[in-house]
This record gives C-alpha cells, sequence and structure tokens, in this order.
C-alpha cells in the first residue's frame, strides 16, 4: 500500500530508530554475554562479595539486549513490509518497555545510594579484570564510562594508574596528575545528581513515546485506504 508524506517519516523515523536500538541491543548483550562465559571472569564467582553484584549486573545486561533485539525485529519487520499487525505488536512491546524505563527509574531514584554503590562496585570488577587480562573488550568499555564521566581508574591519577590507558584526555593543567577516580564519581552521580540520572529515564521513555506515535500513525495508515474506493453501479 501506497504512504503519504507523514506515513513515509513515520516510517523512516522507525527504521532509524530501531537501527540505534539495534546497536545498543547488540552492544549490551555481546558485553553480558562476553563477561558471563569469558574465561577471565570465572574468578568472580567464586567470591560472595563480588558474585551478587557481578551476577546481577550481567543478568541485567543480557537481558535488556535480548529485549531490545526482539522489539527490534518487530519494528523492522513491521515498518519494511508495512505489516499492521506485527506494528500493532511492535506498539505494545514499546509500551511496556516505556513503563518499565519509568518504573524503573523510580526505583533508581528512591535508592539511588543502594544502586550508585552496586554500579561502582560493578565498575569495579570491570577495571580489575582489565587489569589483570589487559583485555581489549574490557579497555573499549573502560574508556568509554570514563571519558563518559572524566575520571580515571580507581585511583584518579593517569600518570600512576594501572589502566591509565583508557583515562580521558586532561581538561586542565592539574588533570595528568589528578583527577577524579571512577568509583567515587558513579556513586556521586547517583547520590547528589539524582535529577540528571532521572533526567536520562525521562529522556529515554520520550523516545520510547516518540517510537510509539510514529507506530501508531503508520499503523493507522495501513489501514486506512491510500486511494478513493469506487462503486460500480449496474
Amino acid at each position: 500500500m501506497a504512504l503519504d508524506g507523514c506515513g513515509l517519516l513515520c516510517k523512516y523515523t522507525l527504521l532509524m530508530f530501531n537501527l540505534i536500538f539495534a546497536l545498543v541491543g547488540s552492544l549490551f548483550l555481546g558485553l553480558g554475554l562476553w563477561l558471563r562465559f569469558s574465561d577471565g571472569t570465572r574468578v568472580f564467582y567464586e567470591f560472595d562479595d563480588f558474585s551478587s553484584t557481578f551476577n546481577m549486573a550481567v543478568t541485567v545486561l543480557i537481558i535488556t539486549g535480548l529485549v531490545m533485539l526482539i522489539v527490534v525485529v518487530f519494528g523492522v519487520y513491521g515498518a519494511c513490509n508495512e505489516k499492521r499487525c506485527t506494528l500493532l505488536t511492535f506498539s505494545v512491546l514499546v509500551t511496556i518497555l516505556a513503563v518499565a524505563v519509568v518504573v524503573f527509574g523510580v526505583i533508581a531514584n528512591s535508592r539511588k545510594d543502594e544502586i550508585g554503590f552496586r554500579i561502582a562496585n560493578f565498575y569495579s570488577i570491570i577495571y580489575l579484570l582489565h587489569v589483570a587480562n589487559s583485555d581489549p573488550v574490557l579497555a573499549v568499555t573502560l574508556t568509554f564510562i570514563q571519558k563518559l564521566l572524566h575520571c580515571c581508574g580507581a585511583t584518579g591519577k593517569p600518570s600512576l594508574d594501572f589502566a591509565k590507558e583508557t583515562c580521558p584526555d586532561p581538561d586542565s593543567f592539574s588533570d595528568p596528575f589528578t583527577m577524579d577516580a571512577c568509583p567515587g564519581v558513579i556513586v556521586d552521580v547517583f547520590i547528589n545528581k539524582a535529577p540528571l540520572v532521572m533526567g536520562l529515564f525521562v529522556g529515554t521513555g520520550v523516545i520510547l513515546l516518540l517510537a510509539l506515535i510514529c507506530s501508531s500513525i503508520l499503523a493507522k495508515k495501513l489501514k486506512t485506504p491510500s486511494s478513493p474506493q469506487y462503486i460500480i453501479l449496474t
């Protein structure tokens, strides 16, 4: 069925949304599976102090990645093939995701101390794994986190840190000698910058809402005939 301008805009918006979703979901799933089944991570399952936090974080990564990729399959198939039923299924899944994001955001805000310390603990595990194994996947992960938060490893000293190659470039004269340590920055973000974290969840919810609106409009366009129907009178 031929789509009008609004329908085509919604279609390509959905495709762009699902492309980004597929990239993020693949990163989450790939990192989660690597952390779960890599030989270098098995040692953390032998210590109770690490295993609970590590298992929880890895499980969240794997489940989140899988759910995102499942949503992408329905979204891409429905948009490319203009299947109304598939688009409606995609809309339901996106609605569930949006509700889950809001609920998790509220929980993260109400239990910000605990979640901040758990995420900082998970970062420390990734840091120790990289120091022990010099793994390139973990190096990329640490580099991304540290550039995002502008922090450096467990020591905060780029010139002396065990993973100094993953530290961000200095912004000031004093940065090469001293920089905030990442575990403390992560805890600070969740405890003292709770509105910023909540804004991240709200922004994610808005993006999901836009995808839901585009999917609903496209599904409606596919239901409505694009050209007038003529009745032959005899």
